[in-house]
């Protein structure tokens, strides 16, 4: 099959390099002789034009757009309202006599619905969308939109133009098919679950734990709790922030916050006044030294911010417990993942605007070292049977064959 996979991704630019789910998805459809038509942008910071490429059967457009990430609100808005734009002009010219069976795309962002439609017209063909974000009411939750307002209504209706013409979804869990359901007019048939899935690796290192956790002052002597990712306002930092703050003093664990981010700014100037000896932030490290950190550690950290009244299904827990870590998870209570956890033995939940309750749960792992071990491999069984990347590649590909 030809398939055109758009993105807002530029990560996906070099699918030898493991990059998580959407790199992993698409080298599973290469791995199965399809033949694969990415458009991604490139943005008006790396001052390139738009580029065309082939390596094998992987034929790479990269369209000159405006900065839709590192920019500023206003500039993110007009690149997403002009991207479709740009995309489709692009794809008309570089892609004019290929006839594609697939259109693969994801949310963010939801501004692709008028090209979807075209091209499906165009290629007579079908179309899948993998949503991966539920905007704009994730927005309005944050506070970073009106409830009502114009941005909102305009949005919603991009949102619903979008899934109207997507011709099914794939959603990251349950609960995200029953809030689509319950909030927009949308036939049950189109949905299915379509999880955030991975190409699972076996982790070997040739390092040992004590020359990796002396490189980076660790104690190797205390179990060691990861939070790895973006600190943004969809991670609720001031939750975080009060689980730092609570947590400070102890001397039988130690927490570990690796990313960057919009809020990160907030856990530099938190780590900067108080000097904890227990907590340690580093602001970015390479993925091959991230991935040994995170390999040595012993519990893997999931925080959102308590407003989301959307289910959102972090990608993040897939490293976690393709490590073995069990989880800690502190969500809203709109999202399935602490239930999922919980009913198979791979993590513990509280809401995260209830510090006594995540203590409590920290306390768990930290006096139960077996408990938190066969939780590991508990996560690690539930990986390889729920989330491995050939999953989702049969679950899309059973409409088409």
């Amino acid at each position: 099959m030809k398939i055109l996979f758009l993105s807002i991704s530029t990560a996906i630019r070099n699918l030898n390099k493991r990059g998580g789910i959407f790199n992993d998805l698409l080298n599973e459809f290469i791995k199965n002789d399809n033949e694969l038509y990415i458009v991604c942008p490139s943005e008006r910071r790396f001052k390139k034009q738009t580029n065309y490429s082939i390596t094998n059967n992987i034929h790479t457009l990269e369209v000159k757009t405006l900065n839709i990430t590192k920019s500023s609100f206003l500039e993110k808005g007009i690149a997403t309202l002009l991207i479709q734009h740009q995309y489709n002009r692009a794809i008309n010219k570089y892609f004019e006599c290929v006839n594609f069976d697939l259109i693969l795309y994801a949310t963010p962002p939801i501004s692709f619905g008028s090209l979807i439609k075209k091209l499906k017209i165009k290629h007579n063909c079908k179309s899948y969308l993998m949503l991966k974000d539920i905007f704009p009411q994730n927005a309005v939750d944050l506070g970073m939109i009106k409830q009502g307002g114009f941005l909102h209504n305009y949005f919603k209706r991009k949102e619903k133009f979008l899934y109207s013409v997507s011709d099914h979804i794939g959603c990251m869990s349950k609960a995200n098919i029953e809030y689509l359901l319950c909030h927009n007019e949308i036939e049950k048939e189109k949905l299915e679950i379509c999880p955030n899935a991975i190409n699972i690796i076996n982790r070997k290192t040739g390092y040992s734990k004590e020359e990796i956790f002396d490189k980076y002052n660790i104690p190797k002597n205390l179990p060691v709790f990861l939070f790895g990712g973006n600190l943004g306002p969809a991670q609720g930092i001031s939750f975080l922030l009060e689980v730092l703050g609570s947590n400070k003093n102890r001397t039988d664990c130690f927490i570990l916050i690796v990313g960057g981010g919009s809020k990160s700014i907030l856990i530099q100037k938190w780590i900067k006044l108080n000097n904890p000896c227990n907590i340690k932030y580093i602001n970015h490290l390479e993925r091959e030294e991230y991935d040994l950190l995170e390999f040595f550690s012993d519990v893997g950290m999931i925080f959102l911010d308590s407003r989301f009244s959307i289910p959102n299904f972090p990608s993040r827990i897939l490293s976690y417990m393709e490590c073995k870590l069990p989880l800690l998870i502190a969500t809203d209570d709109a999202s399935d993942l602490g239930d999922i956890a919980k009913k198979n033995e791979f993590g513990i939940w509280s809401e995260s605007n209830d510090i006594n309750h995540f203590n409590k749960n920290l306390d768990f792992y930290i006096n139960n070292s077996e408990n938190r071990k066969q939780m590991g491999i508990n996560a690690y069984n539930f990986l390889t049977k729920n989330y491995h990347v050939s999953r989702s590649y049969d679950t899309i590909m059973k409409h088409f064959k």
